[in-house]
């Protein structure tokens, strides 16, 4: 391997390293002090009632690790917005999981907390997948009230999609293992199924000092909504546990009995590993976003046995499509060429940029995906559609209209992973979070805004300085030059997959390494939802 090899896979080295050390930090939760609190309680943390709850060895995909990370500070933070999120395995049976951490706010509900229990949602009914919830929070975090309480995706659309969930007909298994307060209390009670744990477990609409304040009554958590009172007397829930293991155990044996369903049907070889060393990917990327690389090599280390069909190799070369397969399942692949390449005509085509031809292919090879029920792989690296007087003139517009139409309306699951950049009107045409792929991840190296860092601060700088300029200020070109640091080092943060992670517009960054398993495991989910929806684009410019 050449020297610009080592120096890209020690960048990736070092970045997955700050990843590694950021995510070990948050999975403490809300640290040691309160962990023991819940162990004096008799409670299991968490990430321990999962690790009980999923098959020994089994993978678990966890999504929204990063949620909230560096948002709430004024607060404390809410390390992984209070919740914890994944697709894991249970008696066999693929599933969603959700589980409140207590030792972070006491479980309770931050905006972040909201947008990842609807997301973890959202996975369940795209893919018909069941999904149980480990309930163990203090409700909506009232200081934050406003932001999470009353709009359409806030805390309440979590009950409505459990009504919707259910007439779905998905499987909704809930365990109250602690605190489960208010509007809350809905959410195991909309389940089919809701269990709850001795002398730990509680739930009611008020606790006992609203119950006093709203109607002068005198009367403990434990009388008014623990398990025996729930279990014996309301008959709110169906059985009382005398510990979190056990509740667990007989969420497995639920699991063990579920009815097969209909399939979607995707198309699944024996898998294969690469022939080319699936390590390699993590030289391949360029330490630099500018500098080119050839995104073929990227897709043969991803491939069983490293092949690719390719689709018009010779046409709109800035995008690569083609079909392989991924642990099995056949795939169309639609991925950013980031290296120059020259036509047949003697054009020259950068990298990362979509031109009319390119999307004009991809356009079709999306629709060729739905008509032969394929699941799509969109690996994006992408800086924006090409600009200019001859692209324009060329119908630029219109051939980026036809693939964010063809994206748009595609009925095939979607998969997104963004490697390196993701500017601009790219991002949508490549499957960006707006345009609903299954799952959407991020590697470490990836960047995503409206436009790259360079040009948005000159921009932005431009804006500023007439600005200043037009209320009768002069500017220094020192102070022009503290400006433009200023918005640059800002504009920087907030390119970041970090910034991306934090706010859910990725589900998750994650190793190159892991990417085959998520993809695979994605694709799984996906087959246990049919598709019922013909593919139609409607209107089209031609």
């Amino acid at each position: 391997m050449n020297a610009d090899f080592n120096r890209n896979e020690d960048h990736m080295k070092l970045l997955l390293s700050h990843l590694s050390e950021k995510i070990e930090k948050i999975k403490a939760g809300g640290g040691k002090k309160n962990a023991d609190r819940q162990r004096e309680l008799g409670k299991l943390l968490a990430r321990e009632r999962i690790a009980e709850l999923i098959d020994p060895g089994s993978r678990f995909f966890e999504f929204g690790t990063l949620a909230a990370d560096g948002m709430y500070e004024e607060y404390g933070g809410c390390p992984a917005a209070g919740v914890i999120t994944g697709i894991g395995y249970v008696s066999g049976r693929q599933c969603v999981i959700v589980a409140n951490d207590a030792t972070v706010k006491a479980g309770a509900w931050f905006p972040m907390a909201g947008k990842k229990n609807l997301r973890a949602q959202e996975i369940s009914i795209e893919n018909r997948l069941p999904i149980i919830y480990l309930v163990d929070s203090a409700g909506v975090f009232l200081p934050m009230q406003d932001e999470i309480f009353p709009d359409k995706e806030h805390f309440g659309r979590i009950f409505r999609n459990n009504a919707i969930m259910s007439s779905m007909g998905i499987i909704q298994v809930a365990a109250i293992m602690g605190s489960c307060v208010a509007g809350g209390a809905y959410l195991p009670v909309m389940s089919d199924e809701a269990m709850i744990v001795d002398k730990t477990g509680s739930i009611f609409l008020a606790g006992s000092y609203l119950v006093k304040a709203a109607i002068g009554e005198n009367i403990d958590n434990e009388t008014l909504g623990g398990a025996t009172t729930q279990s014996e007397i309301s008959g709110v829930t169906d059985n009382k546990f005398k510990d979190d293991k056990a509740a667990i155990e007989h969420i497995r044996n639920i699991f063990s009995m579920l009815g097969a369903k209909e399939e979607a049907g995707f198309d699944r070889a024996k898998p294969k590993e690469p022939k080319l060393s699936l390590e390699e990917i993590l030289g391949l990327i360029p330490s630099d976003p500018s500098k080119q690389y050839d995104m073929h090599e990227v897709i043969h280390r991803l491939t069983d046995g490293s092949a690719f069909d390719e689709y018009k190799d010779g046409y709109g070369q800035s995008i690569v499509c083609g079909y392989g397969r991924i642990e099995g399942w056949a795939v169309g692949i639609v991925a950013n060429q980031r290296k120059v390449v020259k036509t047949k005509k003697g054009e020259m085509q950068f990298g990362g940029v979509i031109y009319s031809d390119s999307a004009d292919k991809a356009t079709r090879f999306i629709m060729n995906c739905n008509q032969r029920r394929v699941p799509l792989v969109f690996l994006q690296d992408v800086t924006g559609f090409m600009v200019g007087s001859r692209a324009e003139h060329g119908g630029i517009i219109k051939d980026g209209a036809k693939m964010v139409n063809a994206v748009a309306n595609s009925v095939v699951p979607k998969f997104t992973v963004i490697i390196g950049n993701s500017y601009g009107a790219g991002n949508y045409a490549m499957c960006g979070k707006a345009y609903d792929p299954r799952i959407i991840v991020a590697w470490p190296t990836a960047q995503i805004a409206v436009m790259g860092g360079a040009q948005a601060a000159n921009t932005l700088l431009q804006i500023q300085v007439s600005s200043l300029k037009a209320k009768g200020k002069t500017i220094t070109a020192e102070e022009e030059n503290n400006l433009l640091k200023k918005i640059t080092d800002r504009y920087t943060s907030q390119l970041s997959p970090h910034y991306a992670a934090a706010r859910m517009w990725v589900d998750e960054i994650i190793n190159p390494l892991d990417t085959r398993k998520i993809i695979s495991m994605g694709i799984e989910a996906a087959n246990h939802s049919p598709i019922t929806k013909p593919f139609n684009v409607g209107v089209i410019q031609t």
